[in-house]
């Protein structure tokens, strides 16, 4: 980050959604409304496939990007595969998520303390399982969840956490796309450490394991905490499955099975840059934290979905100026990374992804929260995508 003012974030008065991190307390949102505030740039829409040459719409040689190596030789790649065995990531999906602006407890657990509930939870929501939003199927109707949306593994400061992803075309057919802080830690300034992406990961380990190779990301989230750029794209090694054996005593062993590359396993959404504001979007997650009230709708081993249209939003504290928002969403932590789909086709699980679960609000300040917001994905955006996409692997 040469040249890079290093600032810690401004203190955060709202809850930053979703990262796996553990010990949140859960703090009301009411600050800034869910309608539109100012504009966003007014740049022409631009999709991506994984051949596209569209031309961005200014200049974006690389100088804002911000580029670490994860995991990047054999041996480092070796270290994580053996690290997450088949037991650490069954404990690891049990342990709680909350915001990442949030003091981390001691060590990594399957239960944390939470905020005593204000109010009951509503049975018909709990009983659902599904976040409430405009265009939501009816209750025991589902639409088709992309194939590529999964949840990272990873490690801040010796401890386990996770998140929601997705994976995306790209050039080397390797490539994921979640929140900055699902894999930077902005308060100790440290990439992630043993990352790993699964897709699927409530149907076991069948669609790969894949190890984190490269991060890459815009500058101002490492160097500022600014949430107008909590996205990452991780380049990710060919992926690889464990198998159950016994040994002539009856211990269990694994055994590993290569996959290949992600995109060649379970696809991966287009990238979608520009598009602006009121889109019909869908969003994605594993929302498992609890709400502000401490009731507990989620428990991360579903994925959910929100719809609804896209508004603009701002938060002077997280150095949001340009976020989107999609309103009447409940997620909570543990849905951060995951994937805003626009152009969705229900039946085939396809779309454009056009935005990253960031931060969750409760702008109603009723015990529930209500709305989530992303990063806008503009040129910036393209431009880190455009670079991961080309990083060689392996």
């Amino acid at each position: 980050m040469k040249g890079m003012a290093l600032v810690f974030p401004p203190v955060r008065r709202f809850l930053a959604a979703l990262c796996g991190l553990m010990g949140a307390s859960v703090l009301a949102v009411s600050a800034f409304p869910a309608n539109a505030m100012g504009t966003l740039p007014t740049e022409g829409k631009t999709a991506l496939a994984a051949h596209s040459t569209v031309a961005p719409p200014f200049d974006t040689t690389e100088t804002k990007l911000f580029t670490v190596a994860l995991a990047k030789t054999a041996a480092e790649r070796e270290k994580v595969a053996q690290y997450w065995q088949p037991e650490r990531i069954k404990r690891a999906e049990s342990y709680t998520p909350a915001g990442p602006g949030a003091k981390v407890g001691p060590t990594s657990s399957p239960t944390a303390s939470t905020p005593a509930p204000t109010k009951p939870a509503t049975p018909s929501l709990a009983e659902a399982g599904t976040s409430v939003g405009a265009g939501m199927p009816a209750k025991g109707s589902a639409p088709i969840t992309p194939k590529t949306v999964g949840k990272v593994f990873f490690k801040f400061n010796n401890k386990e956490y996770w998140c929601s992803a997705t994976s995306v075309e790209a050039k080397n057919r390797s490539l994921v796309a979640t929140a900055g802080h699902c894999a930077y830690d902005v308060r100790r300034y440290e990439a992630a450490q043993y990352w790993i992406f699964i897709p699927s990961p409530e149907s076991g380990i069948e669609g790969g394991i894949y190890v984190g190779h490269t991060l890459t990301m815009h500058e101002d989230f490492p160097g500022k905490g600014d949430y107008d750029h909590d996205y990452a794209f991780v380049t990710v090694h060919k992926g690889f499955t464990w198998s159950e054996q016994k040994d002539a005593k009856g211990a269990v062993t694994y055994k590993r099975t290569e996959v290949g590359r992600l995109q060649d396993k379970v696809g991966g959404l287009k990238v979608l840059t520009s598009r602006g504001a009121g889109n019909q979007t869908q969003t994605f997650g594993y929302p498992s934290g609890p709400q502000p009230d401490g009731s507990r709708p989620f428990n991360g081993r579903t994925v959910h979905v929100c719809s609804g249209r896209t508004t603009v939003t701002k938060s002077p504290t997280y150095l949001l100026n340009n976020g989107l928002m999609i309103g009447n969403c409940m997620f909570s932590a543990g849905a951060s990374g995951g994937p805003w789909v626009v152009d969705y086709n229900p039946a085939t699980g396809s779309g454009f992804l056009n935005g990253i679960n960031s931060l969750s609000w409760n702008l109603k300040v009723d015990g529930r929260f209500d709305a989530i917001s992303s990063s806008y994905f503009g040129a910036y955006t393209l431009a880190a995508y455009r670079h991961a996409e080309k990083i060689a692997l392996p």
